[in-house]
């Protein structure tokens, strides 16, 4: 190799990883001089922009240094001595204190040459160092859940943030004393940066979560939950409180679940909606909020991942003067987003667009929308009722949840109308079987349906990080490759890796789809009662691919890892 010639100018774990082959001699003196430059760390250098694994440089300096490779993912956090040093330090030298034994403090590092950050620490706690080494993305991942900024917040008269201009359309007139009060204006501050935060981070979903000795909050960040922040357990009922007042809720109603909404105005013209939901547990009171961003609805269809035959489907059902469009999936799989997609394509002056929805959750000008209230009787069989007397030409309902609901939006279908609806059901062929079994005659399913989309969201490869894979030719046929896929010379499976680009090494998601058309011999099948399964036989006879083909053609296209396609999809 040419690497041994020249490696001997290196030292410690950097001789290593060229000897083993990792990056040339040239390639790493390269990367030394460009980490210097920009004043960073080699190994996080190395991670980011040579894309070597953590797990590879992690490995090579266990071996340098004869130390065992310690995983911070069976790591209790419950036990971090967090108030040994400052945080502050924990921040700037991405170091953190694991466990102190007498005089000695071990500690997690990714790089024990970094030895200006052990001085920092031994100097700060006045004990003896001992470096424990770790994987840096799994540090990384610590010190975000566990010292970042947000988790740090001051609640008292600490770090001022600059959340000047935001502006929270809520009712507070309520009598809580304890909410009005000028000492809580650091509850409001941190509750207005955990909002930010959860927007900046492109967060779907906010976990605010009591427990028997513990207080946390999560993001849902591309469809997995993270662990943001550790407010102090005493601040429970006083955060409560504050998101109760701003989704104007009842604050003094905390046995019962209840609903409300916040629209944060960041600027005069950027505002965020928040679906909030409070919900009576064991410890105090857990709210979820759900935000609602309206210009997820605007992206188009050429950026929900559509391949050109199944966005070419979708198309021309949106264009047929009368049928019905069903889209199905469980619940955060951007069914919305699909439907609003297609809304906003029918949106035009000569269209009558009517929407029920349970709750409204993206406001659109020109697109009549109810919000469908069981309690006062307006339930969607009602709302369809009523829209079939306002002359409509479009009409969606946000879920088919029963027989009634079903029958009506089958008959606007037949009857001139384009109906868009949801079902929760795994597959396409699924969502046929499905309305059968609550009641909805097999003529009636065969001569309406037009459309059905199954769909899931999976998460997108950061593209700077990515790395190939070799996966054997087995093990690829087993998971669902054909022998034609991998006779392709230019095939090439990646794997995750993980930058300060990403998460994990994944950045965004992108949709998987299974498009079907009812063609004459899928409705032959659904009027002579046929199952699921000889419904999707014909399906793929069709050419129609099911939910994990089209998975398997992002992971081909170097989308999304065959990781994540085997998480959201079955084999």
């Amino acid at each position: 190799m040419s690497g041994l010639h020249t490696s001997p100018k290196f030292s410690g774990f950097i001789r290593r990883l060229v000897d083993d082959g990792h990056l040339t001699a040239a390639n790493m003196q390269t990367a030394i001089d460009a980490a210097k430059k920009a004043k960073q760390d080699i190994v996080a250098h190395l991670i980011e922009q040579q894309r070597i694994s953590p797990l590879i440089i992690a490995e090579s300096i266990s071996l340098e240094f004869g130390e065992p490779l310690f995983d911070l993912a069976v790591y209790d956090t419950a036990i971090l001595p967090r108030e040994i040093t400052d945080q502050k330090l924990i921040q700037r030298h991405r170091i953190v204190p694991l466990v102190q034994r007498g005089q000695i403090l071990y500690v997690a590092t990714s790089n024990p040459t970094n030895i200006d950050a052990l001085d920092a620490i031994r100097f700060n706690t006045k004990l003896n160092i001992e470096p424990i080494i770790v994987e840096h993305n799994k540090l990384e991942k610590l010190i975000e859940q566990q010292f970042g900024d947000t988790g740090s917040f001051d609640f008292g008269d600490g770090e001022e943030f600059d959340l000047e201009g935001i502006d929270v359309e809520s009712d507070t007139s309520q009598d809580e004393d304890d909410v009005a009060q000028s000492d809580e204006s650091p509850i409001v501050k941190y509750i207005n940066k955990l909002l930010i935060d959860a927007i900046r981070m492109g967060a779907s979903d906010l976990h605010f979560e009591p427990y028997e000795k513990m207080y946390r909050v999560r993001y849902r960040v591309d469809g997995v939950l993270r662990q943001i922040a550790n407010p102090p357990l005493q601040m429970a009922n006083r955060l409560a409180s504050r998101l109760k007042v701003m989704s104007q809720m009842d604050i003094s109603e905390k046995r019962m679940p209840q609903d409300g909404r916040i629209k944060l105005k960041l600027s005069k013209t950027k505002a965020i909606d928040f679906r909030v939901n409070s919900l009576p547990t064991l410890f105090g009171e857990k709210l979820v909020l759900r935000i609602l961003d309206p210009s997820s609805a605007m992206l188009g269809i050429e950026a929900l991942g559509y391949e050109d035959e199944q966005k070419a489907l979708f198309l021309e059902a949106l264009e047929k003067p009368q049928g019905m469009l069903l889209i199905t999936g469980p619940t955060g799989s951007g069914k919305t987003v699909s439907l609003y997609t297609g809304l906003n394509i029918l949106n035009t002056e000569d269209t009558n667009i009517s929407t029920a929805e349970d709750p409204v959750e993206i406001n659109l000008e020109g697109i009549n929308q109810v919000n469908v209230n069981p309690k006062t009787g307006l339930t969607f069989s009602a709302a369809l009722k009523a829209f079939l007397r306002q002359d409509p030409d479009v009409i969606m309902v946000g879920e088919i949840r029963d027989l009634e609901t079903a029958e009506i939006a089958i008959k606007a279908a037949q009857t001139g109308h384009m109906v868009m609806s949801t079902l929760h059901t795994n597959s396409a062929p699924e969502t046929l079987t499905r309305l059968r079994n609550m009641g909805v005659p097999s003529f009636n399913i065969a001569t309406s349906v037009n459309l059905v989309i199954a769909q899931r969201l999976a998460r997108r490869l950061c593209r700077q990080c990515k790395i190939p894979v070799d996966i054997p030719k087995q093990s690829l046929l087993e998971l669902g490759f054909t022998e034609h896929d991998l006779a392709d010379p230019e095939l090439k499976l990646f794997q995750p890796v993980g930058c300060s680009e990403c998460r994990e090494g994944y950045k965004g998601r992108v949709g998987i789809y299974e498009v079907m058309k009812v063609t004459p011999e899928i409705s032959k099948i659904i009027m002579e009662d046929g199952n699921a399964l000889q419904i999707a036989a014909a399906s793929e006879k069709a050419g129609f691919n099911n939910l994990r083909r089209s998975g398997l053609k992002k992971v081909m296209q170097g989308i999304t890892s065959l990781q994540e396609v085997n998480r959201v999809t079955s084999e």
